[in-house]
Formats: C-alpha cells, structure tokens, sequence
C-alpha cells in the first residue's frame, strides 16, 4: 500500500508542473524543443532502426526515490542482478540515469540498488511481479 501511495505522490508532483510550465514557453519555440525541457518518465524505450532487434531503454531514478543517494545501480535479468555491474548517473537535478541496449521481445525484472543498501522499484515500470523474498521487481516489456 505505501508504494502505490508513493507512486501517486510522485506522478501527481511530475504531471502538475509539467502541464503548468507549458503555457509559460515562448510560442516561438516548436513543440518538439518544449518537450526537451519536459522531465521524462522513468523508462523510455528507442528501437534501432539499423538493428530490430535492439531497444535502447533509458532507465530513470527521480530525486524523489533515491533519496539523496551518492550511488544508484540497476540489477536485474539483463545483468544477472550483478549488484555492480551497470552504475547509473547521477544528473545535475538528482535524477540517476542509464540507457541499456536490450534485446527485443523480451520482458526483464529489474530494480534499483540504492547506496548499496536499499532497493527501490521503477515508478513507471510496464508492470510488477512478485519475487521470492516477498516485495515485488519492476518489469519493463520491449
């Protein structure tokens, strides 16, 4: 229950400035450069077009989830939850950040490994599954 009310805390706090910002652009700028400045969600997925058989996911931790962290991993199928393996970024604004080629086709459980002592699942994960030690591993599905 407590994640659930953590998920809506965090999209109502991302949507509302998103779509108050907006008007406060100036309408020389082309739609395409306003939604630059917009903050993402958390994954977003780009097909190769070169190679169909690849998607470049780009993971993304708010500020919000990793609370002040200094080091943020991804751990999950993708890596064979390797604790060390795939070091986000850390940006400017707090957010973590790291884009993964992944095979297509497939889905992969993962989760966030915050200072190597507190874990955290995707705000925006395309779902969630139970796991073994009773909490559940996001999913994102290519």
């Amino acid at each position: 229950m407590k994640k659930a009310i953590m998920k809506t805390a965090y999209s109502a706090a991302t949507a509302a400035p998103a779509r108050k910002a907006a008007p406060a652009k100036s309408p020389a700028k082309s739609p395409a450069k306003a939604n630059k400045n917009a903050e993402p969600k958390s994954l977003r997925k780009q097909y190769v077009k070169s190679n169909e058989s690849i998607c470049k996911v780009t993971f993304r931790l708010p500020k919000e989830a990793a609370h002040n962290a200094q080091l943020v991993t991804i751990v999950g199928d993708f890596n064979n939850w390797n604790l060390t393996e795939n070091k986000m970024k850390k940006l400017k604004n707090g957010d973590f950040t790291l884009t993964l080629d992944l095979p297509c086709s497939r889905e992969f459980r993962f989760r966030y490994l915050i200072d190597a002592n507190k874990w955290e699942n995707d705000w925006f994960a395309d779902k969630y599954i139970p796991n073994e030690f009773g909490t559940e591993d996001s999913v994102v599905c290519l």
